[in-house]
């Protein structure tokens, strides 16, 4: 097995093979063109800044995953959230639907699918599968509703984007049906190694 360190600030930029738009490192196999159709607010890669990205800007978009996009304007890589995929011409991802009496196994199953959803801008692997999510807990509240607590880590704990997957996380869990309060932690107890990646994980990271 070959080993790599994989921190979310440095692994789309550590396969010269994946070489993108001018030279700039990039994961996805999408160099899509757009022109930005309003104003929209972005997030730095990797340092995690937001900014505002101006109506009549044209990128390409380099990574589409799990609703959210990874976009190469002017020279940077900037993160668009599924909630503004119209900005770039895109649809937004409709919430997830449950069935009627659904069990507390029927939510719990819909939430790690909507972490399956979840990536780091720079990663095409979603959080589940890298192993970043140690702990969901689902606890009933009465009146058909329901608390959802998750403990994820980071592969790197100086992660610029690390509050950015989290906010991500924290979304896509509160737009399932029943679930009233989510709470994402950061926890870095244990620390993140690749044996916490799934098999899928390390062979489309070139890990196997």
């Amino acid at each position: 097995m070959r080993h790599a360190r994989l921190a979310c600030t440095e692994f789309g930029r550590s396969r010269p093979d994946r070489t993108g738009i001018d030279g700039v490192a990039m994961f996805g196999h999408m160099n899509e063109p757009f022109t930005i159709a309003r104003d929209v607010k972005a997030i730095i890669i990797p340092a995690g800044e937001e900014l505002v990205l101006r109506q009549g800007t044209n990128g390409f978009i380099t990574q589409a995953l799990g609703g959210s996009f990874t976009i190469y304007v002017e020279g940077n890589l900037f993160r668009i959230a599924g909630r503004d995929a119209d900005a770039i011409g895109k649809e937004p991802v409709p919430p997830p639907e449950v069935p009627e009496n659904a069990s507390d196994e029927d939510i719990e199953a819909v939430i790690w699918n909507q972490l399956r959803t979840c990536y780091d801008p720079e990663i095409p692997v979603n959080i589940v599968d890298l192993g970043l999510v140690y702990r969901c807990e689902i606890k009933p509240l009465g009146n058909g509703e329901r608390s959802v607590n998750v403990d994820m880590t980071l592969t790197a704990p100086g992660c610029g984007m690390g509050e950015v997957i989290v906010q991500d996380a924290q979304e896509k869990i509160a737009v399932v049906p029943t679930v009233s309060d989510v709470r994402v932690e950061l926890v870095f107890d244990p620390p993140w190694n690749q044996s916490m990646m799934s098999d899928e994980a390390r062979l489309q990271t070139g890990l196997m």
